[in-house]
């Protein structure tokens, strides 16, 4: 953690408890500015570090102000995070230095929640859904850098699988080239964000916080560099029909094509356009399914720091 303090700000709860081995759930910050509007925004992020502390671990919410790394931001800069919305840089691996060298602000996404926790020695991280193989990624190359952080940063990610609108089948392959095991929690199958289920395996299916724990502890024990996937599902009473998200993805990114938005505005394009096409009932899943990943997350936080005899 020292040895990045030049760039690095750790908030001092967050820092003690990493320093004395208590559980920590990094928590991302793209979700606040660019995945939902204000102030749905800013309620979820406070809800959402509310059931981190509930389930007996310490919330970090990851971004940048003002070019400083931030592991654990205060409930000012959440609410200044959410009414910025798209002002703010959407902020990957590739934006980091920039946004240092020019002390500007940046919402953090999965990739850059992994590396800024990894830095602060945060071990889980609770997400909505990850990043992975866009549609059509075999002429446009589209590939969230999500996946390559997976493959190097030793960060356990709880979601509820990657995000329905990309090609689910071609994450799973990249995930498996690049050694990132996948594990369904209670599930064999992986999630698809919005519903439950999305016709692809997992690697394999674990049942308990304490055995997802125990596979990263002895991933990071045998040197094995990376981190794990654990994929949950939304809980069933919020889950979506699979026929009307499936259509309403398909509208929407017709819709991007005819309007030529590429790169890193696709996601948070296609998750507005889908909020708008359903009225608002995938922003009610998407809201429920955060939720739960948090408390998963935090179970799992706690078990993992029981195992490293803390």
């Amino acid at each position: 953690m020292n040895e990045y303090k030049k760039y690095l700000d750790v908030a001092p709860e967050v820092k003690k408890a990493v320093e004395n081995g208590q559980p920590v759930v990094a928590l991302e910050s793209t979700i606040i500015s660019h995945g939902m509007p204000y102030p749905q925004n800013v309620e979820t992020a406070f809800e959402v570090e509310k059931i981190v502390r509930e389930n007996g671990a310490v919330p970090a919410t990851v971004a940048v102000i003002g070019g400083r790394l931030k592991a654990g931001i205060s409930r000012d800069e959440i609410d200044y995070l959410g009414k910025q919305g798209f002002a703010v840089t959407k902020a990957s691996r590739r934006d980091l230095c920039v946004l240092a060298a020019q002390h500007k602000d940046g919402a953090a996404t999965v990739a850059s929640t992994m590396i800024i926790a990894a830095m602060a020695g945060i071990r889980v991280f609770a997400t909505g859904g990850i990043g992975g193989v866009h549609r059509g990624a075999e002429t446009t190359m589209d590939i969230s850098a999500d996946l390559e952080e997976l493959a190097k940063t030793n960060v356990l990610v709880v979601c509820a699988g990657a995000k329905s609108i990309l090609d689910l089948g071609l994450t799973l392959e990249y995930l498996e080239t690049r050694g990132v095991p996948v594990v369904g929690y209670q599930t064999e199958e992986l999630p698809a964000f919005y519903t439950r289920s999305s016709g692809f395996k997992t690697d394999c299916r674990m049942d308990s916080p304490k055995e997802i724990a125990e596979a990263f502890n002895a991933k990071l024990g045998m040197g094995l560099q990376g981190g794990i996937v654990a994929a949950n599902p939304i809980p069933e009473q919020y889950a979506m029909d699979s026929a009307y998200i499936s259509s309403s993805i398909d509208a929407a990114l017709e819709k991007m094509k005819k309007l030529g938005i590429k790169g890193k505005k696709t996601t948070p394009f296609l998750l507005d356009e889908i909020q708008k096409i359903t009225g608002g009932a995938s922003l009610s899943a998407n809201i429920q399914l955060v939720y739960n990943n948090a408390r998963l997350g935090a179970q799992i936080a706690c078990e993992l720091s029981k195992l490293q005899g803390r």
